[in-house]
């Protein structure tokens, strides 16, 4: 009996530290939103929502201060969209190679060496865009700038492939073998088995890694700060000097704006910016994933 009793309050201890760290987790998240949302209200006491959206500059630390946010989101976007381009058709493909054509001693090379992408420092991503890769898109690209969004994005989505190749290669690895199996029986070629039916079977967890991926491009500070140039400019063309919302927040973090004043409040502005577009994306990624599973 006592021996019962000892593990009956080993297993509730353990079960409250579970709980503690879930709870404590929560928290951590909800002390983020307090903070970005009070420090961003006197902000706003400041400047009217309807400048913010709807301004076409970003120019809070000027004589003649602009606080229109879309400079920046339109950067943010761009170079995330170019990074997405990059890493989710090449890491959904890595992954199918891996899960369902690649040797056991190829996977267990491979994997390894891809994942070593994620370890690389982002100052040095940053460094490779802007001394080695934007010089050689100029040679086919004259009219490329120095600094320009296409580089880092490139770079960026190079940066995400283990995170989505990873995670994909996961889930589809958990799709049981009585699937696979069945396809083979109808005919089907291990190619098509892959793309017709392992693939959406396992679509809820390559969501989640696309979501990782979004993420991750959103968030990216170091590259973009590096190689994207400081200009917030309004545009959809990859070949221009654009700034993100992670790397304003990294200018203005270096000291360039008095502590107090509007121009320092700025930087909660666009962080829940950023906030919010990261939360977005997400709750896109789960309704994603509930109708495909409606569908499948």
């Amino acid at each position: 009996m006592d021996h019962i009793r000892k593990r009956k309050l080993k297993e509730k201890a353990i079960e409250a530290l579970l709980l503690l760290c879930a709870l404590l987790s929560v928290f951590i998240t909800l002390s983020i939103v307090v903070i970005l949302a009070s420090e961003s209200f006197g902000f706003f006491q400041e400047v009217s929502l309807a400048e913010f959206f709807t301004e076409r500059q970003w120019t809070p630390l000027f004589a003649d201060p602009k606080f229109g946010i879309l400079p920046l989101v339109a950067g943010t976007l761009l170079t995330t969209g170019i990074a997405l381009t990059v890493a989710l058709p090449l890491g959904l493909l890595v992954a199918v190679y891996l899960s369902e054509f690649a040797p056991h001693q190829a996977r267990e090379i491979i994997k390894p060496i891809l994942e070593l992408l994620a370890a690389v420092p982002t100052v040095v991503y940053g460094y490779f865009a802007l001394l080695f890769l934007t010089p050689m898109l100029q040679q086919f690209i004259p009219d490329l700038s120095g600094f320009n969004a296409l580089s880092p994005g490139i770079i960026m989505g190079i940066m995400i492939i283990p995170y989505v190749s990873s995670v994909s290669e996961d889930a589809m690895k958990a799709v049981p073998m009585h699937i696979r199996e069945g396809s083979y029986a109808m005919g089907a070629t291990k190619l098509q088995t892959a793309f017709r039916v392992i693939i959406p079977s396992a679509f809820s967890g390559i969501a989640a890694a696309f979501i990782i991926g979004i993420s991750r491009a959103i968030g990216e500070t170091m590259v973009v700060a590096i190689a994207a140039g400081g200009m917030p400019s309004l545009t959809a063309n990859p070949l221009e000097p654009v700034q993100t919302l992670t790397a304003y927040i990294v200018q203005v973090c270096l000291g360039d704006a008095p502590h107090g004043t509007v121009a320092y409040k700025t930087i909660f502005a666009a962080g829940i910016t950023l906030f919010c577009m990261t939360l977005g994306f997400n709750l896109l990624g789960y309704w994603l994933r509930k109708r495909i599973r409606e569908v499948y």
